[in-house]
């Protein structure tokens, strides 16, 4: 397993351990929230990596996303690669969410 991949699945256990996400919270998400906050996360990255390497704070100040689904005080960019590994981790939990839906 690759370090991206092992590095994905730790970041979804500690959305459980550490955040207190759970199954149950998460199956209430059912307008494509999961899914939009990995988008967020994905597009922050994909528009404001370059000014990290120089000004990381710039990086992580920027406003909240008017399609961020969930109040500000969630929307937390670290860095280009830590976003990444969280916006992958919430496609999981989407992904998941969806299979429970179906009875998967």
């Amino acid at each position: 397993m690759s370090k991206a991949i092992e590095d994905v699945v730790n970041e979804r256990q500690r959305q459980y351990l550490i955040e207190g996400y759970t199954n149950e919270g998460d199956d209430n998400y059912t307008h494509g929230e999961l899914a939009g906050a990995a988008a967020c996360y994905a597009r922050h990255v994909n528009g404001r990596s370059w000014v990290f390497g120089s000004n990381p704070e710039d990086y992580q100040c920027e406003p909240v996303p008017d399609s961020w689904p969930w109040d500000e005080e969630y929307w937390k960019p670290k860095s280009p690669r830590q976003d990444l590994v969280r916006a992958a981790a919430l496609i999981i939990a989407e992904i998941e969410r969806i299979d429970r839906a179906s009875g998967q």
